[in-house]
């Protein structure tokens, strides 16, 4: 395998010439400042003292190709401000980005002569002092320049934005449910389809022009966002041939080359991220399980297709390493049309090893009698070793025509994901629900999840008119996903007092080999049409358009439990249990034989559908030269169908779960203080939707943690038929924004916000209110209206103003505070109080925390560019507040999630006369800090929910550009 990755590297790099050209590149975009940033077609560009010019195309871009030297560039169009900008360096074979704003000009012509900026923030500032909604964005330099190898690592730089798990994007502490991650402007699913943002590491920076994070809504965004939206924005083709490959690795002192780490034989190819068929489901589901009084030779059959190997074996692991390569260029045709390709591959092997992961279930004492007992009980308490090898594999390849007036864009990105996982548990369990009365349990999980992502997006966009007035926009883009857990092997025994491993159903389960199978099909089509127009005298802009999105899941579950006629197996060796001398047969009628009870549960599976049509109109305008305003509504149709059967037989077929049609207003204002300040507010109203599995009567059981997730799409009702919870309804949030920005010279800012969120029937994660200590039941309910409100404080400072010499040393600070208070429902409130729940001296108030909302956020950034020496070093700081996990029910205590203080250092060299290599070295989590969740309760000492300790990393990475 290495000998042929390094034949593909050796094979990619000697398809290129690398010889060095005597001319250079200038490129970049010409921006309507009179338009909210729109790209000026047909803008005139030209170098100073010469006929060499060009003009920008109906994007707002241009290229030109010149020779090594120094020149003054000269930006033109009719009505609009001439801008010279003097002192630009062309080097040869290297590409100078140079963007240029120009404002219209009622007057005489004026020239505006300036020096070519350096600063590479500059651009996305002006983007932000430009916008009308409320938005921050990073330019494909200011992402350069943090050295950050993927879009999550870029992104949490970005006030506001924090990285959960090194994926997952949250914006102003709001949990997953209400951030949206898009890429190039359409809905895409991610990996964890029930999630409603995209897995960010899987986008390499390489390929990415801009980040642009939305934190108030317009009505051509999509209305299920309410702290922000994400658009990874990818690049449509570089301005001339570029080449690059990459190559890094990572160690962790706590998890790499240990020992101890744990492994199961897979299939040969783990490696790219799929299964090659290994841990298929060995038969049919609807196959029955014979007895071992009946068709006796067939149980032995079936029995011997499951997979031999149960448990884990020791070896030594290895570190994490990465590769990648990306190709592109573009060619001009004839009439000056522009052809262009893309294409990004990425792969990354990770290996994680906890040696003490740590997962608790615990309850509060409701007996009477029990006023006094303050301490939680534990009911399953489970630590023990943990592996885990994820494999990601990305693909990217798009192409890109360009004509004076059209541009064709397709792009097909493919994600292919494959986790390993190996473990042994050692837990106490609680069988009895009494005190104290614990029973040792060992468990051996064998596990594999492959997930892939298949998304085609084509794209056009065209002007026409005499003044090109007009744009369409369209868009189509189908989405196919699949997560597939195979092949689950999981094997508890519990321990005698005199030191035997046995099956034991009743403490924990049966051994079990267990398959889900989810797929996803996603179908998005927009369009977009703009009017530049001209209200109250100034120039304007109309927008109108529409969307759909239709949404079909399939889900299922299958699995199998074997028992055996001898119940002890030597020395805990799992192992022994499927070998094929202790497999049941007729002749010696003893063994190991599938489970007669195994049948297969429709309450496991179901179909999911969802369709969401969308309309809008916009309109941007100037009431006065200062105060600037774009309102809009969105109308949205949704519907949601589930298909199913509960496991007492009642079924449904294609039952609408959910059907509203509903209208979400905008409003944006900007009004310019000075020139360099501006006075913004907002309001919109939004909403969030239950997923396919919270909107269904689906099962889905955990044998790793023993938990339950219950689906809610008809409501939860106790044993003599009263209503628990009512069926699962769409949140709406209506939205408040305030902000004060000052835009400062060199990328310098100071920006303060404030927001008000009224959230009417949040969806939570909340437990199931039984008293059952064996195993945890999870569902979601609407639990009462809720309502957010905080500030934010962004800040970026330069050191010049102490020495000239400490001009690149920059501070980037950000920070949001957030108070959420929800009320809650009577029967939430009955249940925390009921007699016997009560502590004494406890009192339960009816405002709490809204779950998954964080009361703080902070980001911290101290870097450093040594500009002569192309080094570049920062120091990062990132942590969120305690916020609530899962809501508890008085004998359940709620779940806090515990800050976690992130600190990292990143820095970048690039070497080289041409700067074509560069080296990253990085440390993250340099504070060595853990991650964990917590079970509170009134004056009890709190308990382990979840604990894992991911180390400190260091990674080292290297690039080269040809």
């Amino acid at each position: 395998m290495k000998n042929n990755l390094i034949v593909l590297i050796l094979f990619v790099i000697g398809l290129f010439n690398v010889a060095q050209a005597q001319t250079g590149i200038i490129a970049g975009n010409v921006i309507d400042g009179d338009y909210n940033n729109e790209p000026l077609a047909f803008a005139n560009i030209l170098v100073k003292g010469t006929t060499t010019g060009t003009t920008s195309d109906f994007d707002g871009k241009y290229q030109m190709d010149l020779n090594a030297g120094t020149y003054n560039i000269i930006f033109s169009f009719v009505g609009y401000e001439t801008k010279e900008i003097s002192g630009v360096v062309i080097n040869a074979g290297q590409v100078t980005n140079l963007d240029v704003t120009l404002a219209s000009n009622a007057l005489d012509e004026i020239v505006i002569t300036t020096s070519v900026k350096r600063n590479t923030e500059s651009a996305a500032l002006a983007l932000q002092k430009k916008s009308v909604t409320l938005l921050d964005a990073m330019s494909a330099q200011s992402i350069k320049k943090t050295g950050a190898g993927d879009v999550a690592s870029a992104v949490k730089s970005v006030p506001g934005v924090s990285v959960q798990g090194g994926k997952y994007v949250y914006v102003r502490g709001l949990g997953d449910r209400y951030s949206k991650s898009i890429l190039n402007g359409v809905d895409i699913p991610g990996l964890d389809p029930d999630r409603n943002t995209v897995q960010m590491d899987v986008f390499p920076t390489n390929i990415i022009d801009n980040i642009v994070v939305v934190k108030s809504a317009a009505a051509e965004h999509p209305a299920d966002f309410t702290g922000g939206i994400v658009d990874v924005i990818t690049k449509d083709f570089p301005t001339k041939a570029e080449y690059s490959i990459s190559l890094g690795a990572a160690y962790n002192p706590s998890m790499h080359f240990n020992d101890e780490a744990l492994k199961y034989e897979g299939s040969d190819t783990d490696i790219f991220g799929y299964d090659d068929g290994t841990r298929k489901l060995p038969i049919n589901r609807y196959q029955p399980i014979p007895g071992t009084f009946e068709n006796k030779t067939l149980l032995t059959t079936l029995t011997n297709r499951f997979e031999k190997q149960l448990k884990a074996d020791n070896f030594t692991n290895g570190a994490n390493f990465d590769l990648g390569f990306t190709l592109g260029n573009q060619y001009a045709l004839k009439n000056d049309d522009k052809f262009g390709y893309q294409v990004a591959v990425s792969y990354k092997n990770d290996v994680t090893f906890y040696d003490e992961r740590i997962d608790g279930r615990y309850t509060r004492r409701v007996t009477s009698g029990s006023e006094n007992i303050f301490e939680l009980d534990g009911n399953r308490l489970s630590t023990g070793s943990e592996s885990i090898n994820t494999v990601l594999l990305s693909g990217l390849v798009g192409v890109t025509y360009k004509t004076s007036r059209s541009k064709y864009k397709v792009n097909f990105l493919h994600i292919q994901n494959g986790e390993t996982t190996s473990n042994f548990l050692e837990q106490q369990i609680n069988t009895s629900g009494g005190v104290g009365a614990f029973e040792p349990v060992v468990k051996d999980g064998l596990l594999y999840t492959q997930r892939s992502i298949s998304n085609l997006l084509v794209a056009g966009s065209h002007n026409w008119g005499t003044e090109n007035d007009w744009t369409f926009d369209w868009k189509f883009a189908p989405t196919f996903t699949g997560v597939y857990d195979k092949d689950h092997r999981i094997t508890p025994l519990q321990i005698s007092d005199d030191g035997d491993y046995f099956i034991s159903p009743s403490a924990s389960s049966y051994p079990l080999q267990l398959w889900r199978n989810l797929s996803e099909e996603n179908w998005t089509g927009k369009v977009d049409f703009t009017k530049k127009v001209s209200i109250f005298s100034s120039p304007a802009k109309i927008k109108f358009g529409g969307a759909h999105t239709y949404k079909f899941r399939d889900f299922s579950i299958d699995n199998y439990a074997f028992t055996s006629t001898n119940l002890i197996i030597p020395n805990g060796n799992s192992n022994l249990l499927l070998a094929d001398e202790n497999i049941w047969t007729p002749d010696t009628g003893a063994g190991t034989y599938l489970n007669l009870e195994n049948v297969y549960e429709p309450s496991n599976s179901y179909e999911g559908e969802s369709q969401v049509s969308a309309t809008y109109f916009s309109a941007e305008f100037n009431f006065s030269e200062k105060l600037k305003s774009v309102l809009g509504i969105r109308t949205e149709y949704y519907s949601q169908y589930y298909t199913g059967e509960e496991n007492d037989g009642t079924s449904y077929t294609r039952e609408n779960i959910i059907d509203v049609i509903d209208f979400y207003p905008s409003a944006n204002l900007i009004y310019a203080l000075t020139e360099e300040s501006n006075l913004r507010a907002s309001y919109s109203r939004t909403t969030a939707r239950p997923s396919f599995k919270e909107a269904s009567s689906a099962q889905i059981y955990d044998p790793v943690t023993n938990d339950t997730f219950l689906g809610n799409g008809f409501g939860k009702f106790d044993s003599e038929g009263d209503v628990i919870y009512d069926p699962i309804s769409p949140s709406y949030i209506t939205n408040f924004d305030l902000r004060y920005e000052i835009f400062r010279e060199e990328g310098q800012m100071i920006a303060v916000s404030g927001f008000y969120k009224s959230f009417k029937d949040p969806i939570e994660i909340v437990f199931m209110p039984n008293t059952s200590s064996a195993s945890p039941q999870f569902t979601v309910a609407n639990l009462g209206d809720s309502k957010v409100y905080g500030a934010e404080l962004e800040f970026r400072q330069n050191f010049g103003f102490l020495s000239e010499s400490l001009t690149n040393l920059k501070l980037t600070a950000n920070a949001s505070y957030t108070q959420s208070e929800l009320e809650m429902s009577e029967f939430e409130y009955q249940l925390r109080t009921a007699e016997g729940t009560l502590k004494t001296g406890e009192s339960v108030d009816r405002i709490r925390d809204l779950q998954g909302m964080s009361p703080y956020l902070i980001n911290v950034g101290l870097d450093y560019d040594f500009v002569d020496k192309d080094i570049r070093a920062g120091l990062f700081y990132n942590v969120q507040g305690k916020t609530l996990e899962i809501v508890g029910t008085g004998f359940f205590p709620d779940i806090y999630t515990q800050p976690f203080h992130s600190l990292n250092f990143t820095s970048n060299f690039t070497l080289g006369e041409k700067k074509r290599s560069s080296i990253s070295l990085k440390v993250n989590n340099i504070l060595g800090e853990e991650r964990e969740s917590h079970y509170e309760s009134f004056n009890a000492q709190n308990q382990v929910f979840s604990l894992r300790q991911p180390g400190t990393e260091f990674s080292l990475g290297y690039s080269l550009k040809f």
